[in-house]
Formats: C-alpha cells, sequence, structure tokens
C-alpha cells in the first residue's frame, strides 16, 4: 500500500495511539538532546550567540521535504493524502506574532516547555501551565470571535501552488536557502563570540 498508511488518531484506535505516543517521545527526546529544554540555549537565538534552535529546526524541515519529495518521486508516498492544515490569513498571522512574542518573553515554546517540564525544569512548567491556561481561555473565547477566527481562508494552500511553481522547485529553493543559512548562523556565532571576548572584562 502506499504511504502515508491509514492511522486513525483521532478514532483513539490502539496502534494508532501507541505510534502517536512514540513519536512524541521520540521528538522530545530529540529536542532534549538537541538542548532545546534549556531558555538560555532558546533566548541565544534571539541575540544572535547561539543559532541551535534555527540550525535544528530547519534541519528537521529540510529533512521531512527531500524524504517527502524523493519518496514521492519513487512512488512510494502519495503527497495527494498528507493532510495540510488549511490557511486562514488574517489569524494565522495575529496568532504569529502573539506565538513569537510569547517565545520571546518566556524563552521557550510549547513543545521545549513541555521538553523542560518533563525533565523537572521550574520555567518549563510554568509555561506549560501558562499555555494550556491560554488554548482554554482562548478555546472559551472562540464563539465571540468566529468571526475573524475563519476569516482570510484559504484552504490548504501550500508554496507551490501559492507561487504556481513546482514541488521539486520549492523544495530546492529551500534547500538551498537552509545551507546558506546553516553557514551564515555560523559566521553570525564566530562573530558574537569574538564580539562578546573583546568586552570582557
Amino acid at each position: 500500500m502506499t504511504a502515508p498508511l491509514p492511522l486513525d488518531v483521532a478514532g483513539g484506535t490502539t496502534p494508532s495511539l501507541v505510534v502517536a505516543l512514540g513519536v512524541g517521545v521520540a521528538f522530545g527526546w530529540c529536542l532534549e538532546r538537541a538542548g532545546l529544554g534549556s531558555a538560555p540555549k532558546l533566548m541565544g537565538q534571539f541575540t544572535l550567540r547561539d543559532m541551535t534552535v534555527l540550525k535544528v529546526m530547519f534541519s528537521a524541515i529540510v529533512t521531512a521535504m527531500l524524504g517527502l519529495f524523493w519518496l514521492s518521486w519513487l512512488g512510494v508516498v502519495d503527497l495527494s493524502r498528507v493532510a495540510v492544515p488549511p490557511t486562514f490569513i488574517g489569524p494565522q498571522i495575529v496568532g504569529g506574532v502573539v506565538f513569537g512574542a510569547g517565545m520571546a518573553l518566556a524563552g521557550l515554546c510549547p513543545g521545549t516547555s513541555c521538553v523542560a517540564a518533563a525533565t523537572g525544569r521550574l520555567d518549563g512548567l510554568t509555561v506549560a501551565a501558562g499555555f494550556f491556561a491560554g488554548v482554554l481561555v482562548t478555546g472559551l473565547a472562540v464563539p465571540a470571535m468566529a468571526d475573524f477566527y475563519e476569516s482570510g481562508t484559504r484552504g490548504a494552500f501550500a508554496l507551490p501552488a501559492a507561487l504556481g511553481v513546482t514541488q521539486g522547485t520549492v523544495t530546492f529553493v529551500v534547500v538551498a536557502g537552509a545551507l546558506t543559512a546553516f553557514a551564515l548562523s555560523g559566521r553570525v556565532e564566530r562573530a558574537m563570540a569574538a564580539r562578546a571576548a573583546r568586552v570582557r572584562p
């Protein structure tokens, strides 16, 4: 059978829940091993002292894109069956701004805060509690802001359709961008380290 195989996670079947649990644990382990359960390390991204977040996340994106592209080309994966979340322009822009501001203030995102909480860090527990409270409050407020919440819908709108190019073209551009970002991030880290060494008493 052509992948992706049907795993009814929403239906709560035992095999699908076991797979979901395994993927979640593996993802958390990878985040912790990369050091992303540490708020100071994540804040290093904003101060340009430590570009680990960019490197890890961009590596994950590129790995997934290349994997899907080549597996599709080989006929192993049917891209038309890969779920693409719907796009809501305005709400997702606002959500991105709120998410980014919260991450900058807390030093952790939802995923990394769960990793930090699982390892017993107090800041992780605090941030995880905060975003669960935020999800609850937002869920209760959805009826009052339903018009905005559902505005700007574009359906499953991906970059190839938005730009009018092939999936291969998008994959090539993103990979090239990632390689450029990796090279530049190394130079930025070295420059910031040299600057810190000069001002250190």
